[in-house]
């Protein structure tokens, strides 16, 4: 059995720094099944700490914290008064730098809800420092990080969730199920919602609020000016209508409805084999006052998305549902919404899935789920593979629009054969001190 060897900080600054550049963190190597740290015995409570503590993040943290499986440890978000307010109502320490919470022994896994373009790098920190990690949707900022999560996950044996909880609903299961078993036959369209890709920003600048490292907020990008509109999620409007933190709505709410369709369809280690639009020309605007997210969302839903999967299946994000998708098939139609199933003919949904059908993994509480299968350690049910691969749907609808043609995609090597100009989006150049690691 491997035994654990931790490489120290110094030593790995200067190593980390000599080859890549990249932003210093723990590292540590698995130590196999044992009760060591990041792997806590079966009796043992769950250390857990959150990064990333915000409108969502504090919920995550709170619910596996909170759990019988959990215990709370620690908190780190760039706004060192946000963490500690919360450390002070739960007994735990704050910090501003996750980075020191990562080198903390009692600390086994971490719950991260940072914007979007903070999540892999948390995320691979994390797994090199031997913690097991729970990542809000959607798991990456582009195709090329969630493919490193992934290698960085399977490198060192951690157990990862990805926040789209919609599989741990009951409805949302038996929606797929349906599917899966052919109750309307074989399937040939899916009709998605029509989610807005992201915008531009040049908010004029405010000062900064005293405890928020804006510096470290903005991280692998360039730094911007400061303002709440734009520090805040959904606002007017918010870090996830723009292109620089986020992939818009349509990594937003697509994580979660184009997660379902993947899930349905059997696609979750694969995906498309072609992409398209149609409709005019992409044309984003630049928000330079603070407005509602309306104008935004009604230009960057054109043009229209359409997806080719190997078995012929084409998906169409128009007036679907944004949370799940309508399966059209040769016998009827299934709507799978959020926590709940349609179907027509309705007595499609009325028979229940027999005991020679196919059966989806089940779960009903996701972080529940999480922190059970830290403790036997096998695969959640949105496992980091499942992320990454529907947040790839998510990000080849957002890359058809801004090439503006039609382009074909290889699911199994993750790149546009022979389209360089495609290829160019599947990475973001980063701040220098926050590269991703070459090999994780």
């Amino acid at each position: 059995m491997d035994t654990t060897r931790r490489i120290g900080r110094r030593s790995l600054l200067k190593r980390t720094a000599a080859a890549a550049g990249a932003l210093a963190a723990p590292y540590l190597i698995p130590s196999g099944l044992l009760a060591a740290e990041g792997r806590p015995g079966p009796n043992d409570r769950i250390g857990v700490a959150g990064i990333g503590v915000g409108r969502q993040g504090s919920g995550v943290f709170r619910g596996a914290a909170g759990s019988p499986l959990g215990r709370p440890v620690a908190v780190a978000d760039a706004n060192i008064k946000r963490a500690g307010e919360i450390a002070a109502k739960m007994g735990i320490e704050p910090y501003q730098d996750y980075r020191k919470l990562l080198e903390r022994k009692d600390v086994d896994a971490i719950t991260t809800a940072t914007p979007d373009h903070w999540r892999a790098l948390v995320s691979i920190h994390a797994c090199q420092a031997g913690k097991d990690v729970y990542a809000e949707k959607p798991m990456s900022l582009t195709i090329r990080e969630g493919r490193l999560m992934v290698e960085a996950v399977r490198k060192y044996g951690r157990v990862f969730q990805t926040g789209s909880q919609q599989r741990s609903q009951p409805e949302n299961r038996f929606g797929c199920e349906l599917v899966r078993n052919g109750r309307i036959g074989k399937i040939h369209t899916v009709i998605g919602a029509n989610y807005p890709s992201p915008w531009e920003c040049a908010l004029p600048a405010q000062p900064v609020p005293d405890g928020l490292d804006w510096d470290m907020w903005c991280g692998p990008t360039e730094p911007a000016p400061y303002h709440i509109d734009l520090c805040t999620p959904r606002a007017n409007p918010g870090w996830i209508s723009f292109r620089t933190y986020s992939g818009g709505e349509m990594t937003g709410w697509g994580a979660h409805g184009l997660d379902q369709i993947q899930w349905a369809l059997g696609m979750d280690d694969t995906g498309p084999v072609e992409i398209w639009t149609e409709g005019p020309k992409f044309d984003p605007p630049v928000y330079r006052q603070p407005e509602s997210r309306s104008r935004g969302e009604k230009i960057c839903g054109s043009p229209m998305i359409f997806y080719r999967y190997a078995n012929g299946v084409t998906v169409k994000l128009d007036n679907g549902n944004p949370g799940g998708g309508i399966f059209i098939g040769d016998k009827g139609k299934i709507e799978i919404f959020r926590g709940k199933v349609t179907s027509n003919p309705p007595e499609v949904v009325e028979e229940p899935i027999r005991d020679d059908e196919v059966h989806l993994y089940k779960s009903n509480n996701h972080v529940g789920n999480w922190l059970e299968c830290i403790k036997s350690r096998e695969k959640p049910i949105a496992d980091v593979e499942i992320g990454h691969r529907s947040t790839t749907v998510c990000h080849l609808g957002n890359i058809a629009r801004w090439v503006g043609r039609k382009l074909q995609w290889d699911p199994v090597k993750e790149v546009f054969p022979g389209d360089e100009e495609a290829n160019a989006y599947l990475d973001r150049p980063r701040r220098q001190g926050y590269q991703l690691p070459e090999r994780v």
